[in-house]
């Protein structure tokens, strides 16, 4: 080997060929290609011999990446695959991209679905956000209780939340908004209602039932979680016994929704 990284919090040294790494990664390429720190002449040609502190990365993560970048395979877990994924953009590595991609769509589990789902979000995979959310509606009770649906933004939430194949009621679906929100609150530092306010614009009230809205209204005074406006607009749908002045999706069941009398009232509007 003629070059050497020095991996995570660890320190664990991993050895490497600068021919390899320079022809299989252009990212490498680049840092290979650069004069030593300190060096008198900054425009030498002869390449780093490292190490390269890479403290950020866990050496199982950067160690499959070596391991593509020798043999064009990878061997993957799940506790390693989502950050492999991401190491697989930074480097510009589309091949390792797909394996991880395919990977992760095969091994998919309940408490890992979100972090998935975040991850193709953030990386433009519409591949796997569309597999992730399919797995969402498949199991969404056992999903919105996870850990991984807390660590939801804001924005891949509320794309979780327009869908109307969802299989969990309405009221359990706002229960997981609010513990959702309060979560965000605390780790953002910002007030509920404001951390809130794009997904809660998805949350269906007109599907719930008037003594179901009466205990929404208490726990409401608390957080503020829901807009005065949205909780009056569900009102309005029963009063007027069909969802006017609410957007069509909002007064239309999905696939979990337990049914109440009132939604009768609502399928013509739906439709």
């Amino acid at each position: 080997s003629d070059v050497l990284f020095v991996v995570g919090q660890e320190q664990q040294k991993v050895f490497a060929h600068r021919c390899v790494l320079a022809c299989r990664c252009q990212v490498f390429r680049g840092m290979l290609s650069q004069a030593p720190v300190g060096s008198q002449d900054s425009s030498s040609s002869v390449p780093p011999q490292g190490p390269f502190i890479l403290g950020n990365v866990q050496p199982e993560v950067f160690l499959a990446v070596i391991e593509f970048l020798y043999t064009n395979s990878v061997t993957l877990n799940s506790q390693i695959a989502l950050e492999v994924l991401t190491s697989s953009v930074e480097y510009g590595l589309q091949d390792l991209c797909k394996l991880c991609v395919k990977f992760i769509k095969d091994t998919l589990s309940v408490e890992q679905v979100c972090e998935a789902l975040q991850a193709a979000v953030t990386y433009g995979q519409v591949d796997l956000q569309q597999h992730c959310l399919a797995f969402i509606e498949g199991c969404t009770a056992a999903v919105v209780r996870t850990q991984g649906f807390r660590e939801l933004s804001d924005v891949v939430l509320a794309r979780v939340l327009r869908s109307d194949r969802l299989a969990v009621d309405e009221l359990d679906l706002v229960q997981a908004v609010r513990e959702w929100a309060h979560v965000s609150s605390a780790v953002l530092e910002r007030p509920v209602p404001e951390v809130a306010a794009l997904p809660v614009r998805e949350l269906r009230l007109p599907l719930l039932a008037p003594s179901e809205l009466v205990t929404l209204e208490s726990y409401n005074q608390q957080d503020l979680l829901i807009p005065v406006e949205n909780i009056a607009a569900a009102w309005r749908a029963h009063a007027l016994r069909k969802g006017s002045g609410v957007p069509s999706h909002l007064c239309r069941p999905r696939r979990g929704t337990r049914p109440r009398d009132h939604h009768r009232h609502l399928e013509p509007h739906a439709k």
